[in-house]
């Protein structure tokens, strides 16, 4: 028997969404679900809030801008700490004091995936985010992230300071709206299915297995 033609998994997503923390836990369960099912993952870079300066703002100026007040956003973060917190994930909206511009984020995970270690980066710095507060507009941040994953610090401390790869992943994040995807966590399976929201794990595994049965019936032919 020929073996499986592996599912081209697209995940499209910011580092600072919450709902893009939550679709990363959801993926991964629902790839547990369906070990049999070879799959090929890649983080695509999304930029939830594309007018946040490279330096960032501080979170209250960004709630008040995006919601209308930090109050506003009280009454939304409740359901989203909720949901987390059934993935055994950790969101502490009290401790988040900085509104980072993820472009620096997104160059991270893209370096890391020539190491295989795209997922772990990305891991990294959500917790960093989410559950830690952490200021990712901190190059020294970024660059011990970078090393708790196995880059080498140095040289992402030289490449962060210069502009490598701004250009690709601003791109690639262009591309992603150019498809018309305005919402994250997207899904992209085979690069022809899409699958927006961070969906229960069971609906996500069964689309996986679904799209990869397709997919081989059509190499079969």
């Amino acid at each position: 028997m020929a073996a499986l033609k592996p599912l081209k998994i697209d995940v499209v997503s910011d580092v600072v969404c919450p709902w893009c923390y939550i679709g990363k836990k959801r993926i991964e369960s629902a790839l547990a679900l369906v070990p049999d099912v070879p799959v090929e993952v890649h983080f695509r870079p999304f930029f939830l809030n594309s007018w946040v300066p490279r330096e960032g703002i501080s979170r209250d100026e960004y709630l008040t801008a995006k919601f209308g007040s930090v109050e506003a956003y009280k009454g939304i973060a409740g359901r989203v700490v909720a949901a987390a917190s059934e993935e055994g994930l950790s969101y502490r909206p009290d401790l988040v004091k900085r509104q980072p511009n993820t472009i620096d984020c997104h160059r991270l995970i893209h370096w890391a995936e020539a190491q295989g270690k795209a997922a772990e980066m990305k891991q990294r710095l959500m917790e960093l985010y989410f559950r830690d507060g952490g200021d990712l507009t901190d190059i020294d941040v970024l660059v011990q992230a970078a090393a708790d994953c196995g880059l080498g610090a140095d040289e992402v401390r030289r490449r962060l300071a210069s502009d490598e790869d701004v250009a690709l992943i601003s791109g690639q994040a262009q591309e992603a709206s150019d498809k018309g995807i305005s919402g994250v966590p997207t899904f992209v399976f085979a690069q022809k299915y899409a699958v927006s929201g961070a969906q229960p794990a069971d609906q996500l595994a069964r689309a996986i297995r679904q799209v990869s049965a397709e997919i081989n019936a059509e190499a079969a032919e």
